[in-house]
């Protein structure tokens, strides 16, 4: 990454996010362009969500299905060749349905696997030869709350964020020492769509089932996509470079510490 100042501190940086038309990725994709940081905005289909995301934070749109690898590569040549090289990735694209898991679809297990754990693989192998070329470079793995201690009705999505845990701490482990910073994001409970989800599972509304998370939340209420995309540019500053590999668990108290 090139210099920065305290009011730009990512100025000469370009970032990745994925999944980011809605969300945890807007909010983030928006922090980091105020942040001074060039942003390429990813999601799995063209939508006018996108182009506003984009608009809004001076950047490109960045349309790939993050399970395919194919099209995974070819969207970091598209982004290198018009903004410049990749030098920070958030890998934020996830998917998610919930039910039992005896009566879950095969079909729909896999696309959480394939979308979720598989997709960071391909992001991160897609950006990894451009990072080495600039002699450094930042990955921020968005896993989830889940996937450090599990959810009923949340098989796959939670089996595939705890494989991002590991995925994080392996790829911190071996990039390190190439200036290559690897961490992951596990929050708790975000006011985001995915919300709903969780009030179809459980048959009840949106509101309830915020208001039953917001029972069960220490903090008193649940997380802003906000403070999660702070999380996302205080790993991405260069002062923050001996969280190697680490975990965090911006939750609102709900879990504190752990086996991880």
């Amino acid at each position: 990454m090139s210099a920065m100042s305290d009011a730009n501190p990512l100025a000469g940086t370009v970032a990745l996010v994925t999944g980011a038309a809605q969300g945890i990725g807007r909010a983030t994709a928006l922090r980091l362009a105020a942040d001074g940081a060039a942003v390429a905005v990813n999601h799995r289909v063209p939508s006018p969500e996108l182009d506003e995301v984009a608009k809004a934070c001076g950047g490109v749109t960045a349309v790939a299905d993050v399970s395919d690898p194919g099209a995974v590569e070819e969207m970091v040549v598209r982004i290198t060749n018009s903004v410049g090289p990749i030098d920070l990735l958030v890998a934020n694209a996830a998917y998610m349905s919930m039910g039992s898991f005896l009566e879950q679809d095969e079909a729909d297990w896999w696309r959480q696997v394939d979308t979720n754990l598989s997709g960071t693989f391909y992001l991160v192998r897609s950006v990894l030869p451009g990072m080495r070329r600039l002699a450094g470079g930042c990955i921020v793995i968005i896993s989830s709350e889940w996937g450090v201690i599990g959810w009923s009705n949340a098989t796959a999505y939670s089996a595939s964020k705890a494989g991002l845990i590991a995925f994080g701490k392996t790829f911190g482990r071996e990039l390190a020492s190439e200036n290559i910073i690897t961490n992951v994001i596990a929050p708790g409970v975000i006011d985001t769509p995915q919300l709903e989800n969780d009030a179809r599972d459980a048959g009840v509304s949106a509101e309830e089932i915020r208001a039953r998370y917001v029972a069960e939340t220490p903090l008193g209420r649940i997380g802003r996509p906000e403070e999660i995309a702070a999380t996302v540019a205080f790993l991405a500053r260069e002062g923050s470079a001996a969280l190697v590999g680490q975990i965090l668990q911006p939750n609102g108290g709900t879990t504190r510490g752990g086996a991880w």
